[in-house]
């Protein structure tokens, strides 16, 4: 479990530097993060809980999820105590390992269907050339990426959800959680 957890803290900056860059955007410059908006940041973390949610639920496999809370972290180059981003990173595993036969297959197509558009779909560049998806929802400003690893022991699939930038009320402090 500890392997695990080291695991994904170490892909952790790998996933943000892929998402950050996605085509989630409100205006083409590529190093521009869009707007998602004015919120506290505890809010902000809901509506990453509630869209790392939205797709377990599209997974639609019995299985279960790790029960980790989203994360809040600066936001580029903006100033760090007026703006931030939220992130949500966990796993999930199905009862019985064959339940991922075709999952990320069927997320490929499910997914645009909901509002997301898939920007990234192939093996990664990890030793295990594990399947992985990115996918941008510029209607809730949000990016995710899924990587199937099939050689774990049971395989399972990583979430790692990230808004684009929150700026946090006038009066208001950012909570770093």
């Amino acid at each position: 479990m500890k392997t695990k957890l080291c695991a994904i803290a170490l892909t952790l900056p790998i996933a943000l530097a892929t998402l950050i860059g996605c085509g989630m955007n409100d205006n083409k410059k590529s190093d521009d993060m869009p707007s998602s908006g004015v919120s506290t940041s505890s809010d902000a973390a809901g509506d990453a809980k509630k869209t790392s949610s939205e797709l377990y639920n599209l997974i639609d496999i019995k299985g279960k999820a790790t029960d980790t809370g989203p994360g809040v972290k600066e936001c580029g180059n903006k100033d760090p105590e007026k703006y931030f981003q939220t992130f949500h990173s966990w796993s999930f595993a199905p009862a019985t390992s064959e339940q991922l036969s075709g999952v990320m297959e069927q997320l490929k197509v499910t997914l645009p269907r909901h509002g997301w558009e898939v920007v990234e779909y192939g093996t990664d560049s990890s030793r295990n050339k594990n399947l992985s998806l990115t996918a941008d929802n510029d209607t809730k400003k949000f990016s995710v990426n899924i990587t199937y690893q099939a050689k774990d022991n049971p395989p399972n699939l990583n979430f790692f959800v990230v808004s684009g930038c929150y700026q946090v009320p006038d009066g208001q402090k950012i909570e770093r959680f």
